[in-house]
């Protein structure tokens, strides 16, 4: 069993929870969410969704809104203009590219408004259960102290992580580092001595 592996058995038990925490019941939702979820946490997210969701709860309904329209329902939410622009299109674009569904590769997905590799990737391992390990901010950091990561970019950690794990456990610890980012490798101050893998970490503040 490599260092990898070891650290992922460990969260697995420290954490059994982990979990996607944007609220979703379609791909349609789940990549909309995502898409929202860039420099916002899913909190805030989920607070706009819920009501979002109720009204325009597909591909159908949320196509006959205008850009200004999708800004009013979500400026609570950071960059809102852009990411307003980007489901405007992306709604645009799944009809026209894929008869309204959400493609289900990663050279598809990677080709629509507002979609990059990790929003891609949490899409493909969230919605359809596609071996994938997105790397957001937490997952960037978490990987780089534990010295499982030399990257500098998410693709190229994403990468890393990929080769030093089974695919099989990929989806599961993109969840697990997460919420070990959120709970205690936080950014600032991080709680290295509530850590449940400070004797696998290379931290130099441990």
């Amino acid at each position: 069993m490599n260092k990898a592996e070891k650290i992922y058995f460990k969260l697995k038990e420290a954490y059994p929870d982990a979990k996607c925490e944007l609220n979703y019941e379609t791909p349609f939702q789940l990549l909309v969410s995502t898409i929202l979820s860039a420099q916002a946490t899913d909190k805030s997210v989920n607070s706009v969704t819920k009501d979002l969701y109720q009204e325009y709860p597909d591909l159908s309904a949320f196509s006959k809104l205008s850009i200004e329209e999708i800004e009013e329902k979500i400026k609570k939410i950071g960059l809102y203009k852009n990411k307003s622009k980007s489901i405007y299109n992306l709604c645009k674009e799944l009809e026209a590219l894929y008869q309204g569904q959400v493609p289900n590769t990663m050279e598809e997905l990677i080709v629509l408004s507002g979609v990059g590799r990790k929003t891609a990737s949490v899409v493909l391992a969230e919605a359809f259960k596609i071996p994938a390990f997105p790397v957001d901010t937490h997952v960037f950091r978490v990987s780089k102290r534990l010295g499982l990561a030399k990257g500098t970019t998410a693709d190229k950690v994403s990468d890393e992580l990929m080769k030093k794990l089974p695919s099989k456990y990929w989806i599961n610890a993109h969840h697990l580092f997460i919420t070990h980012g959120r709970r205690t490798c936080i950014a600032r101050n991080p709680k290295c001595g509530e850590c449940a893998i400070r004797d696998l970490c290379n931290f130099n503040e441990k």
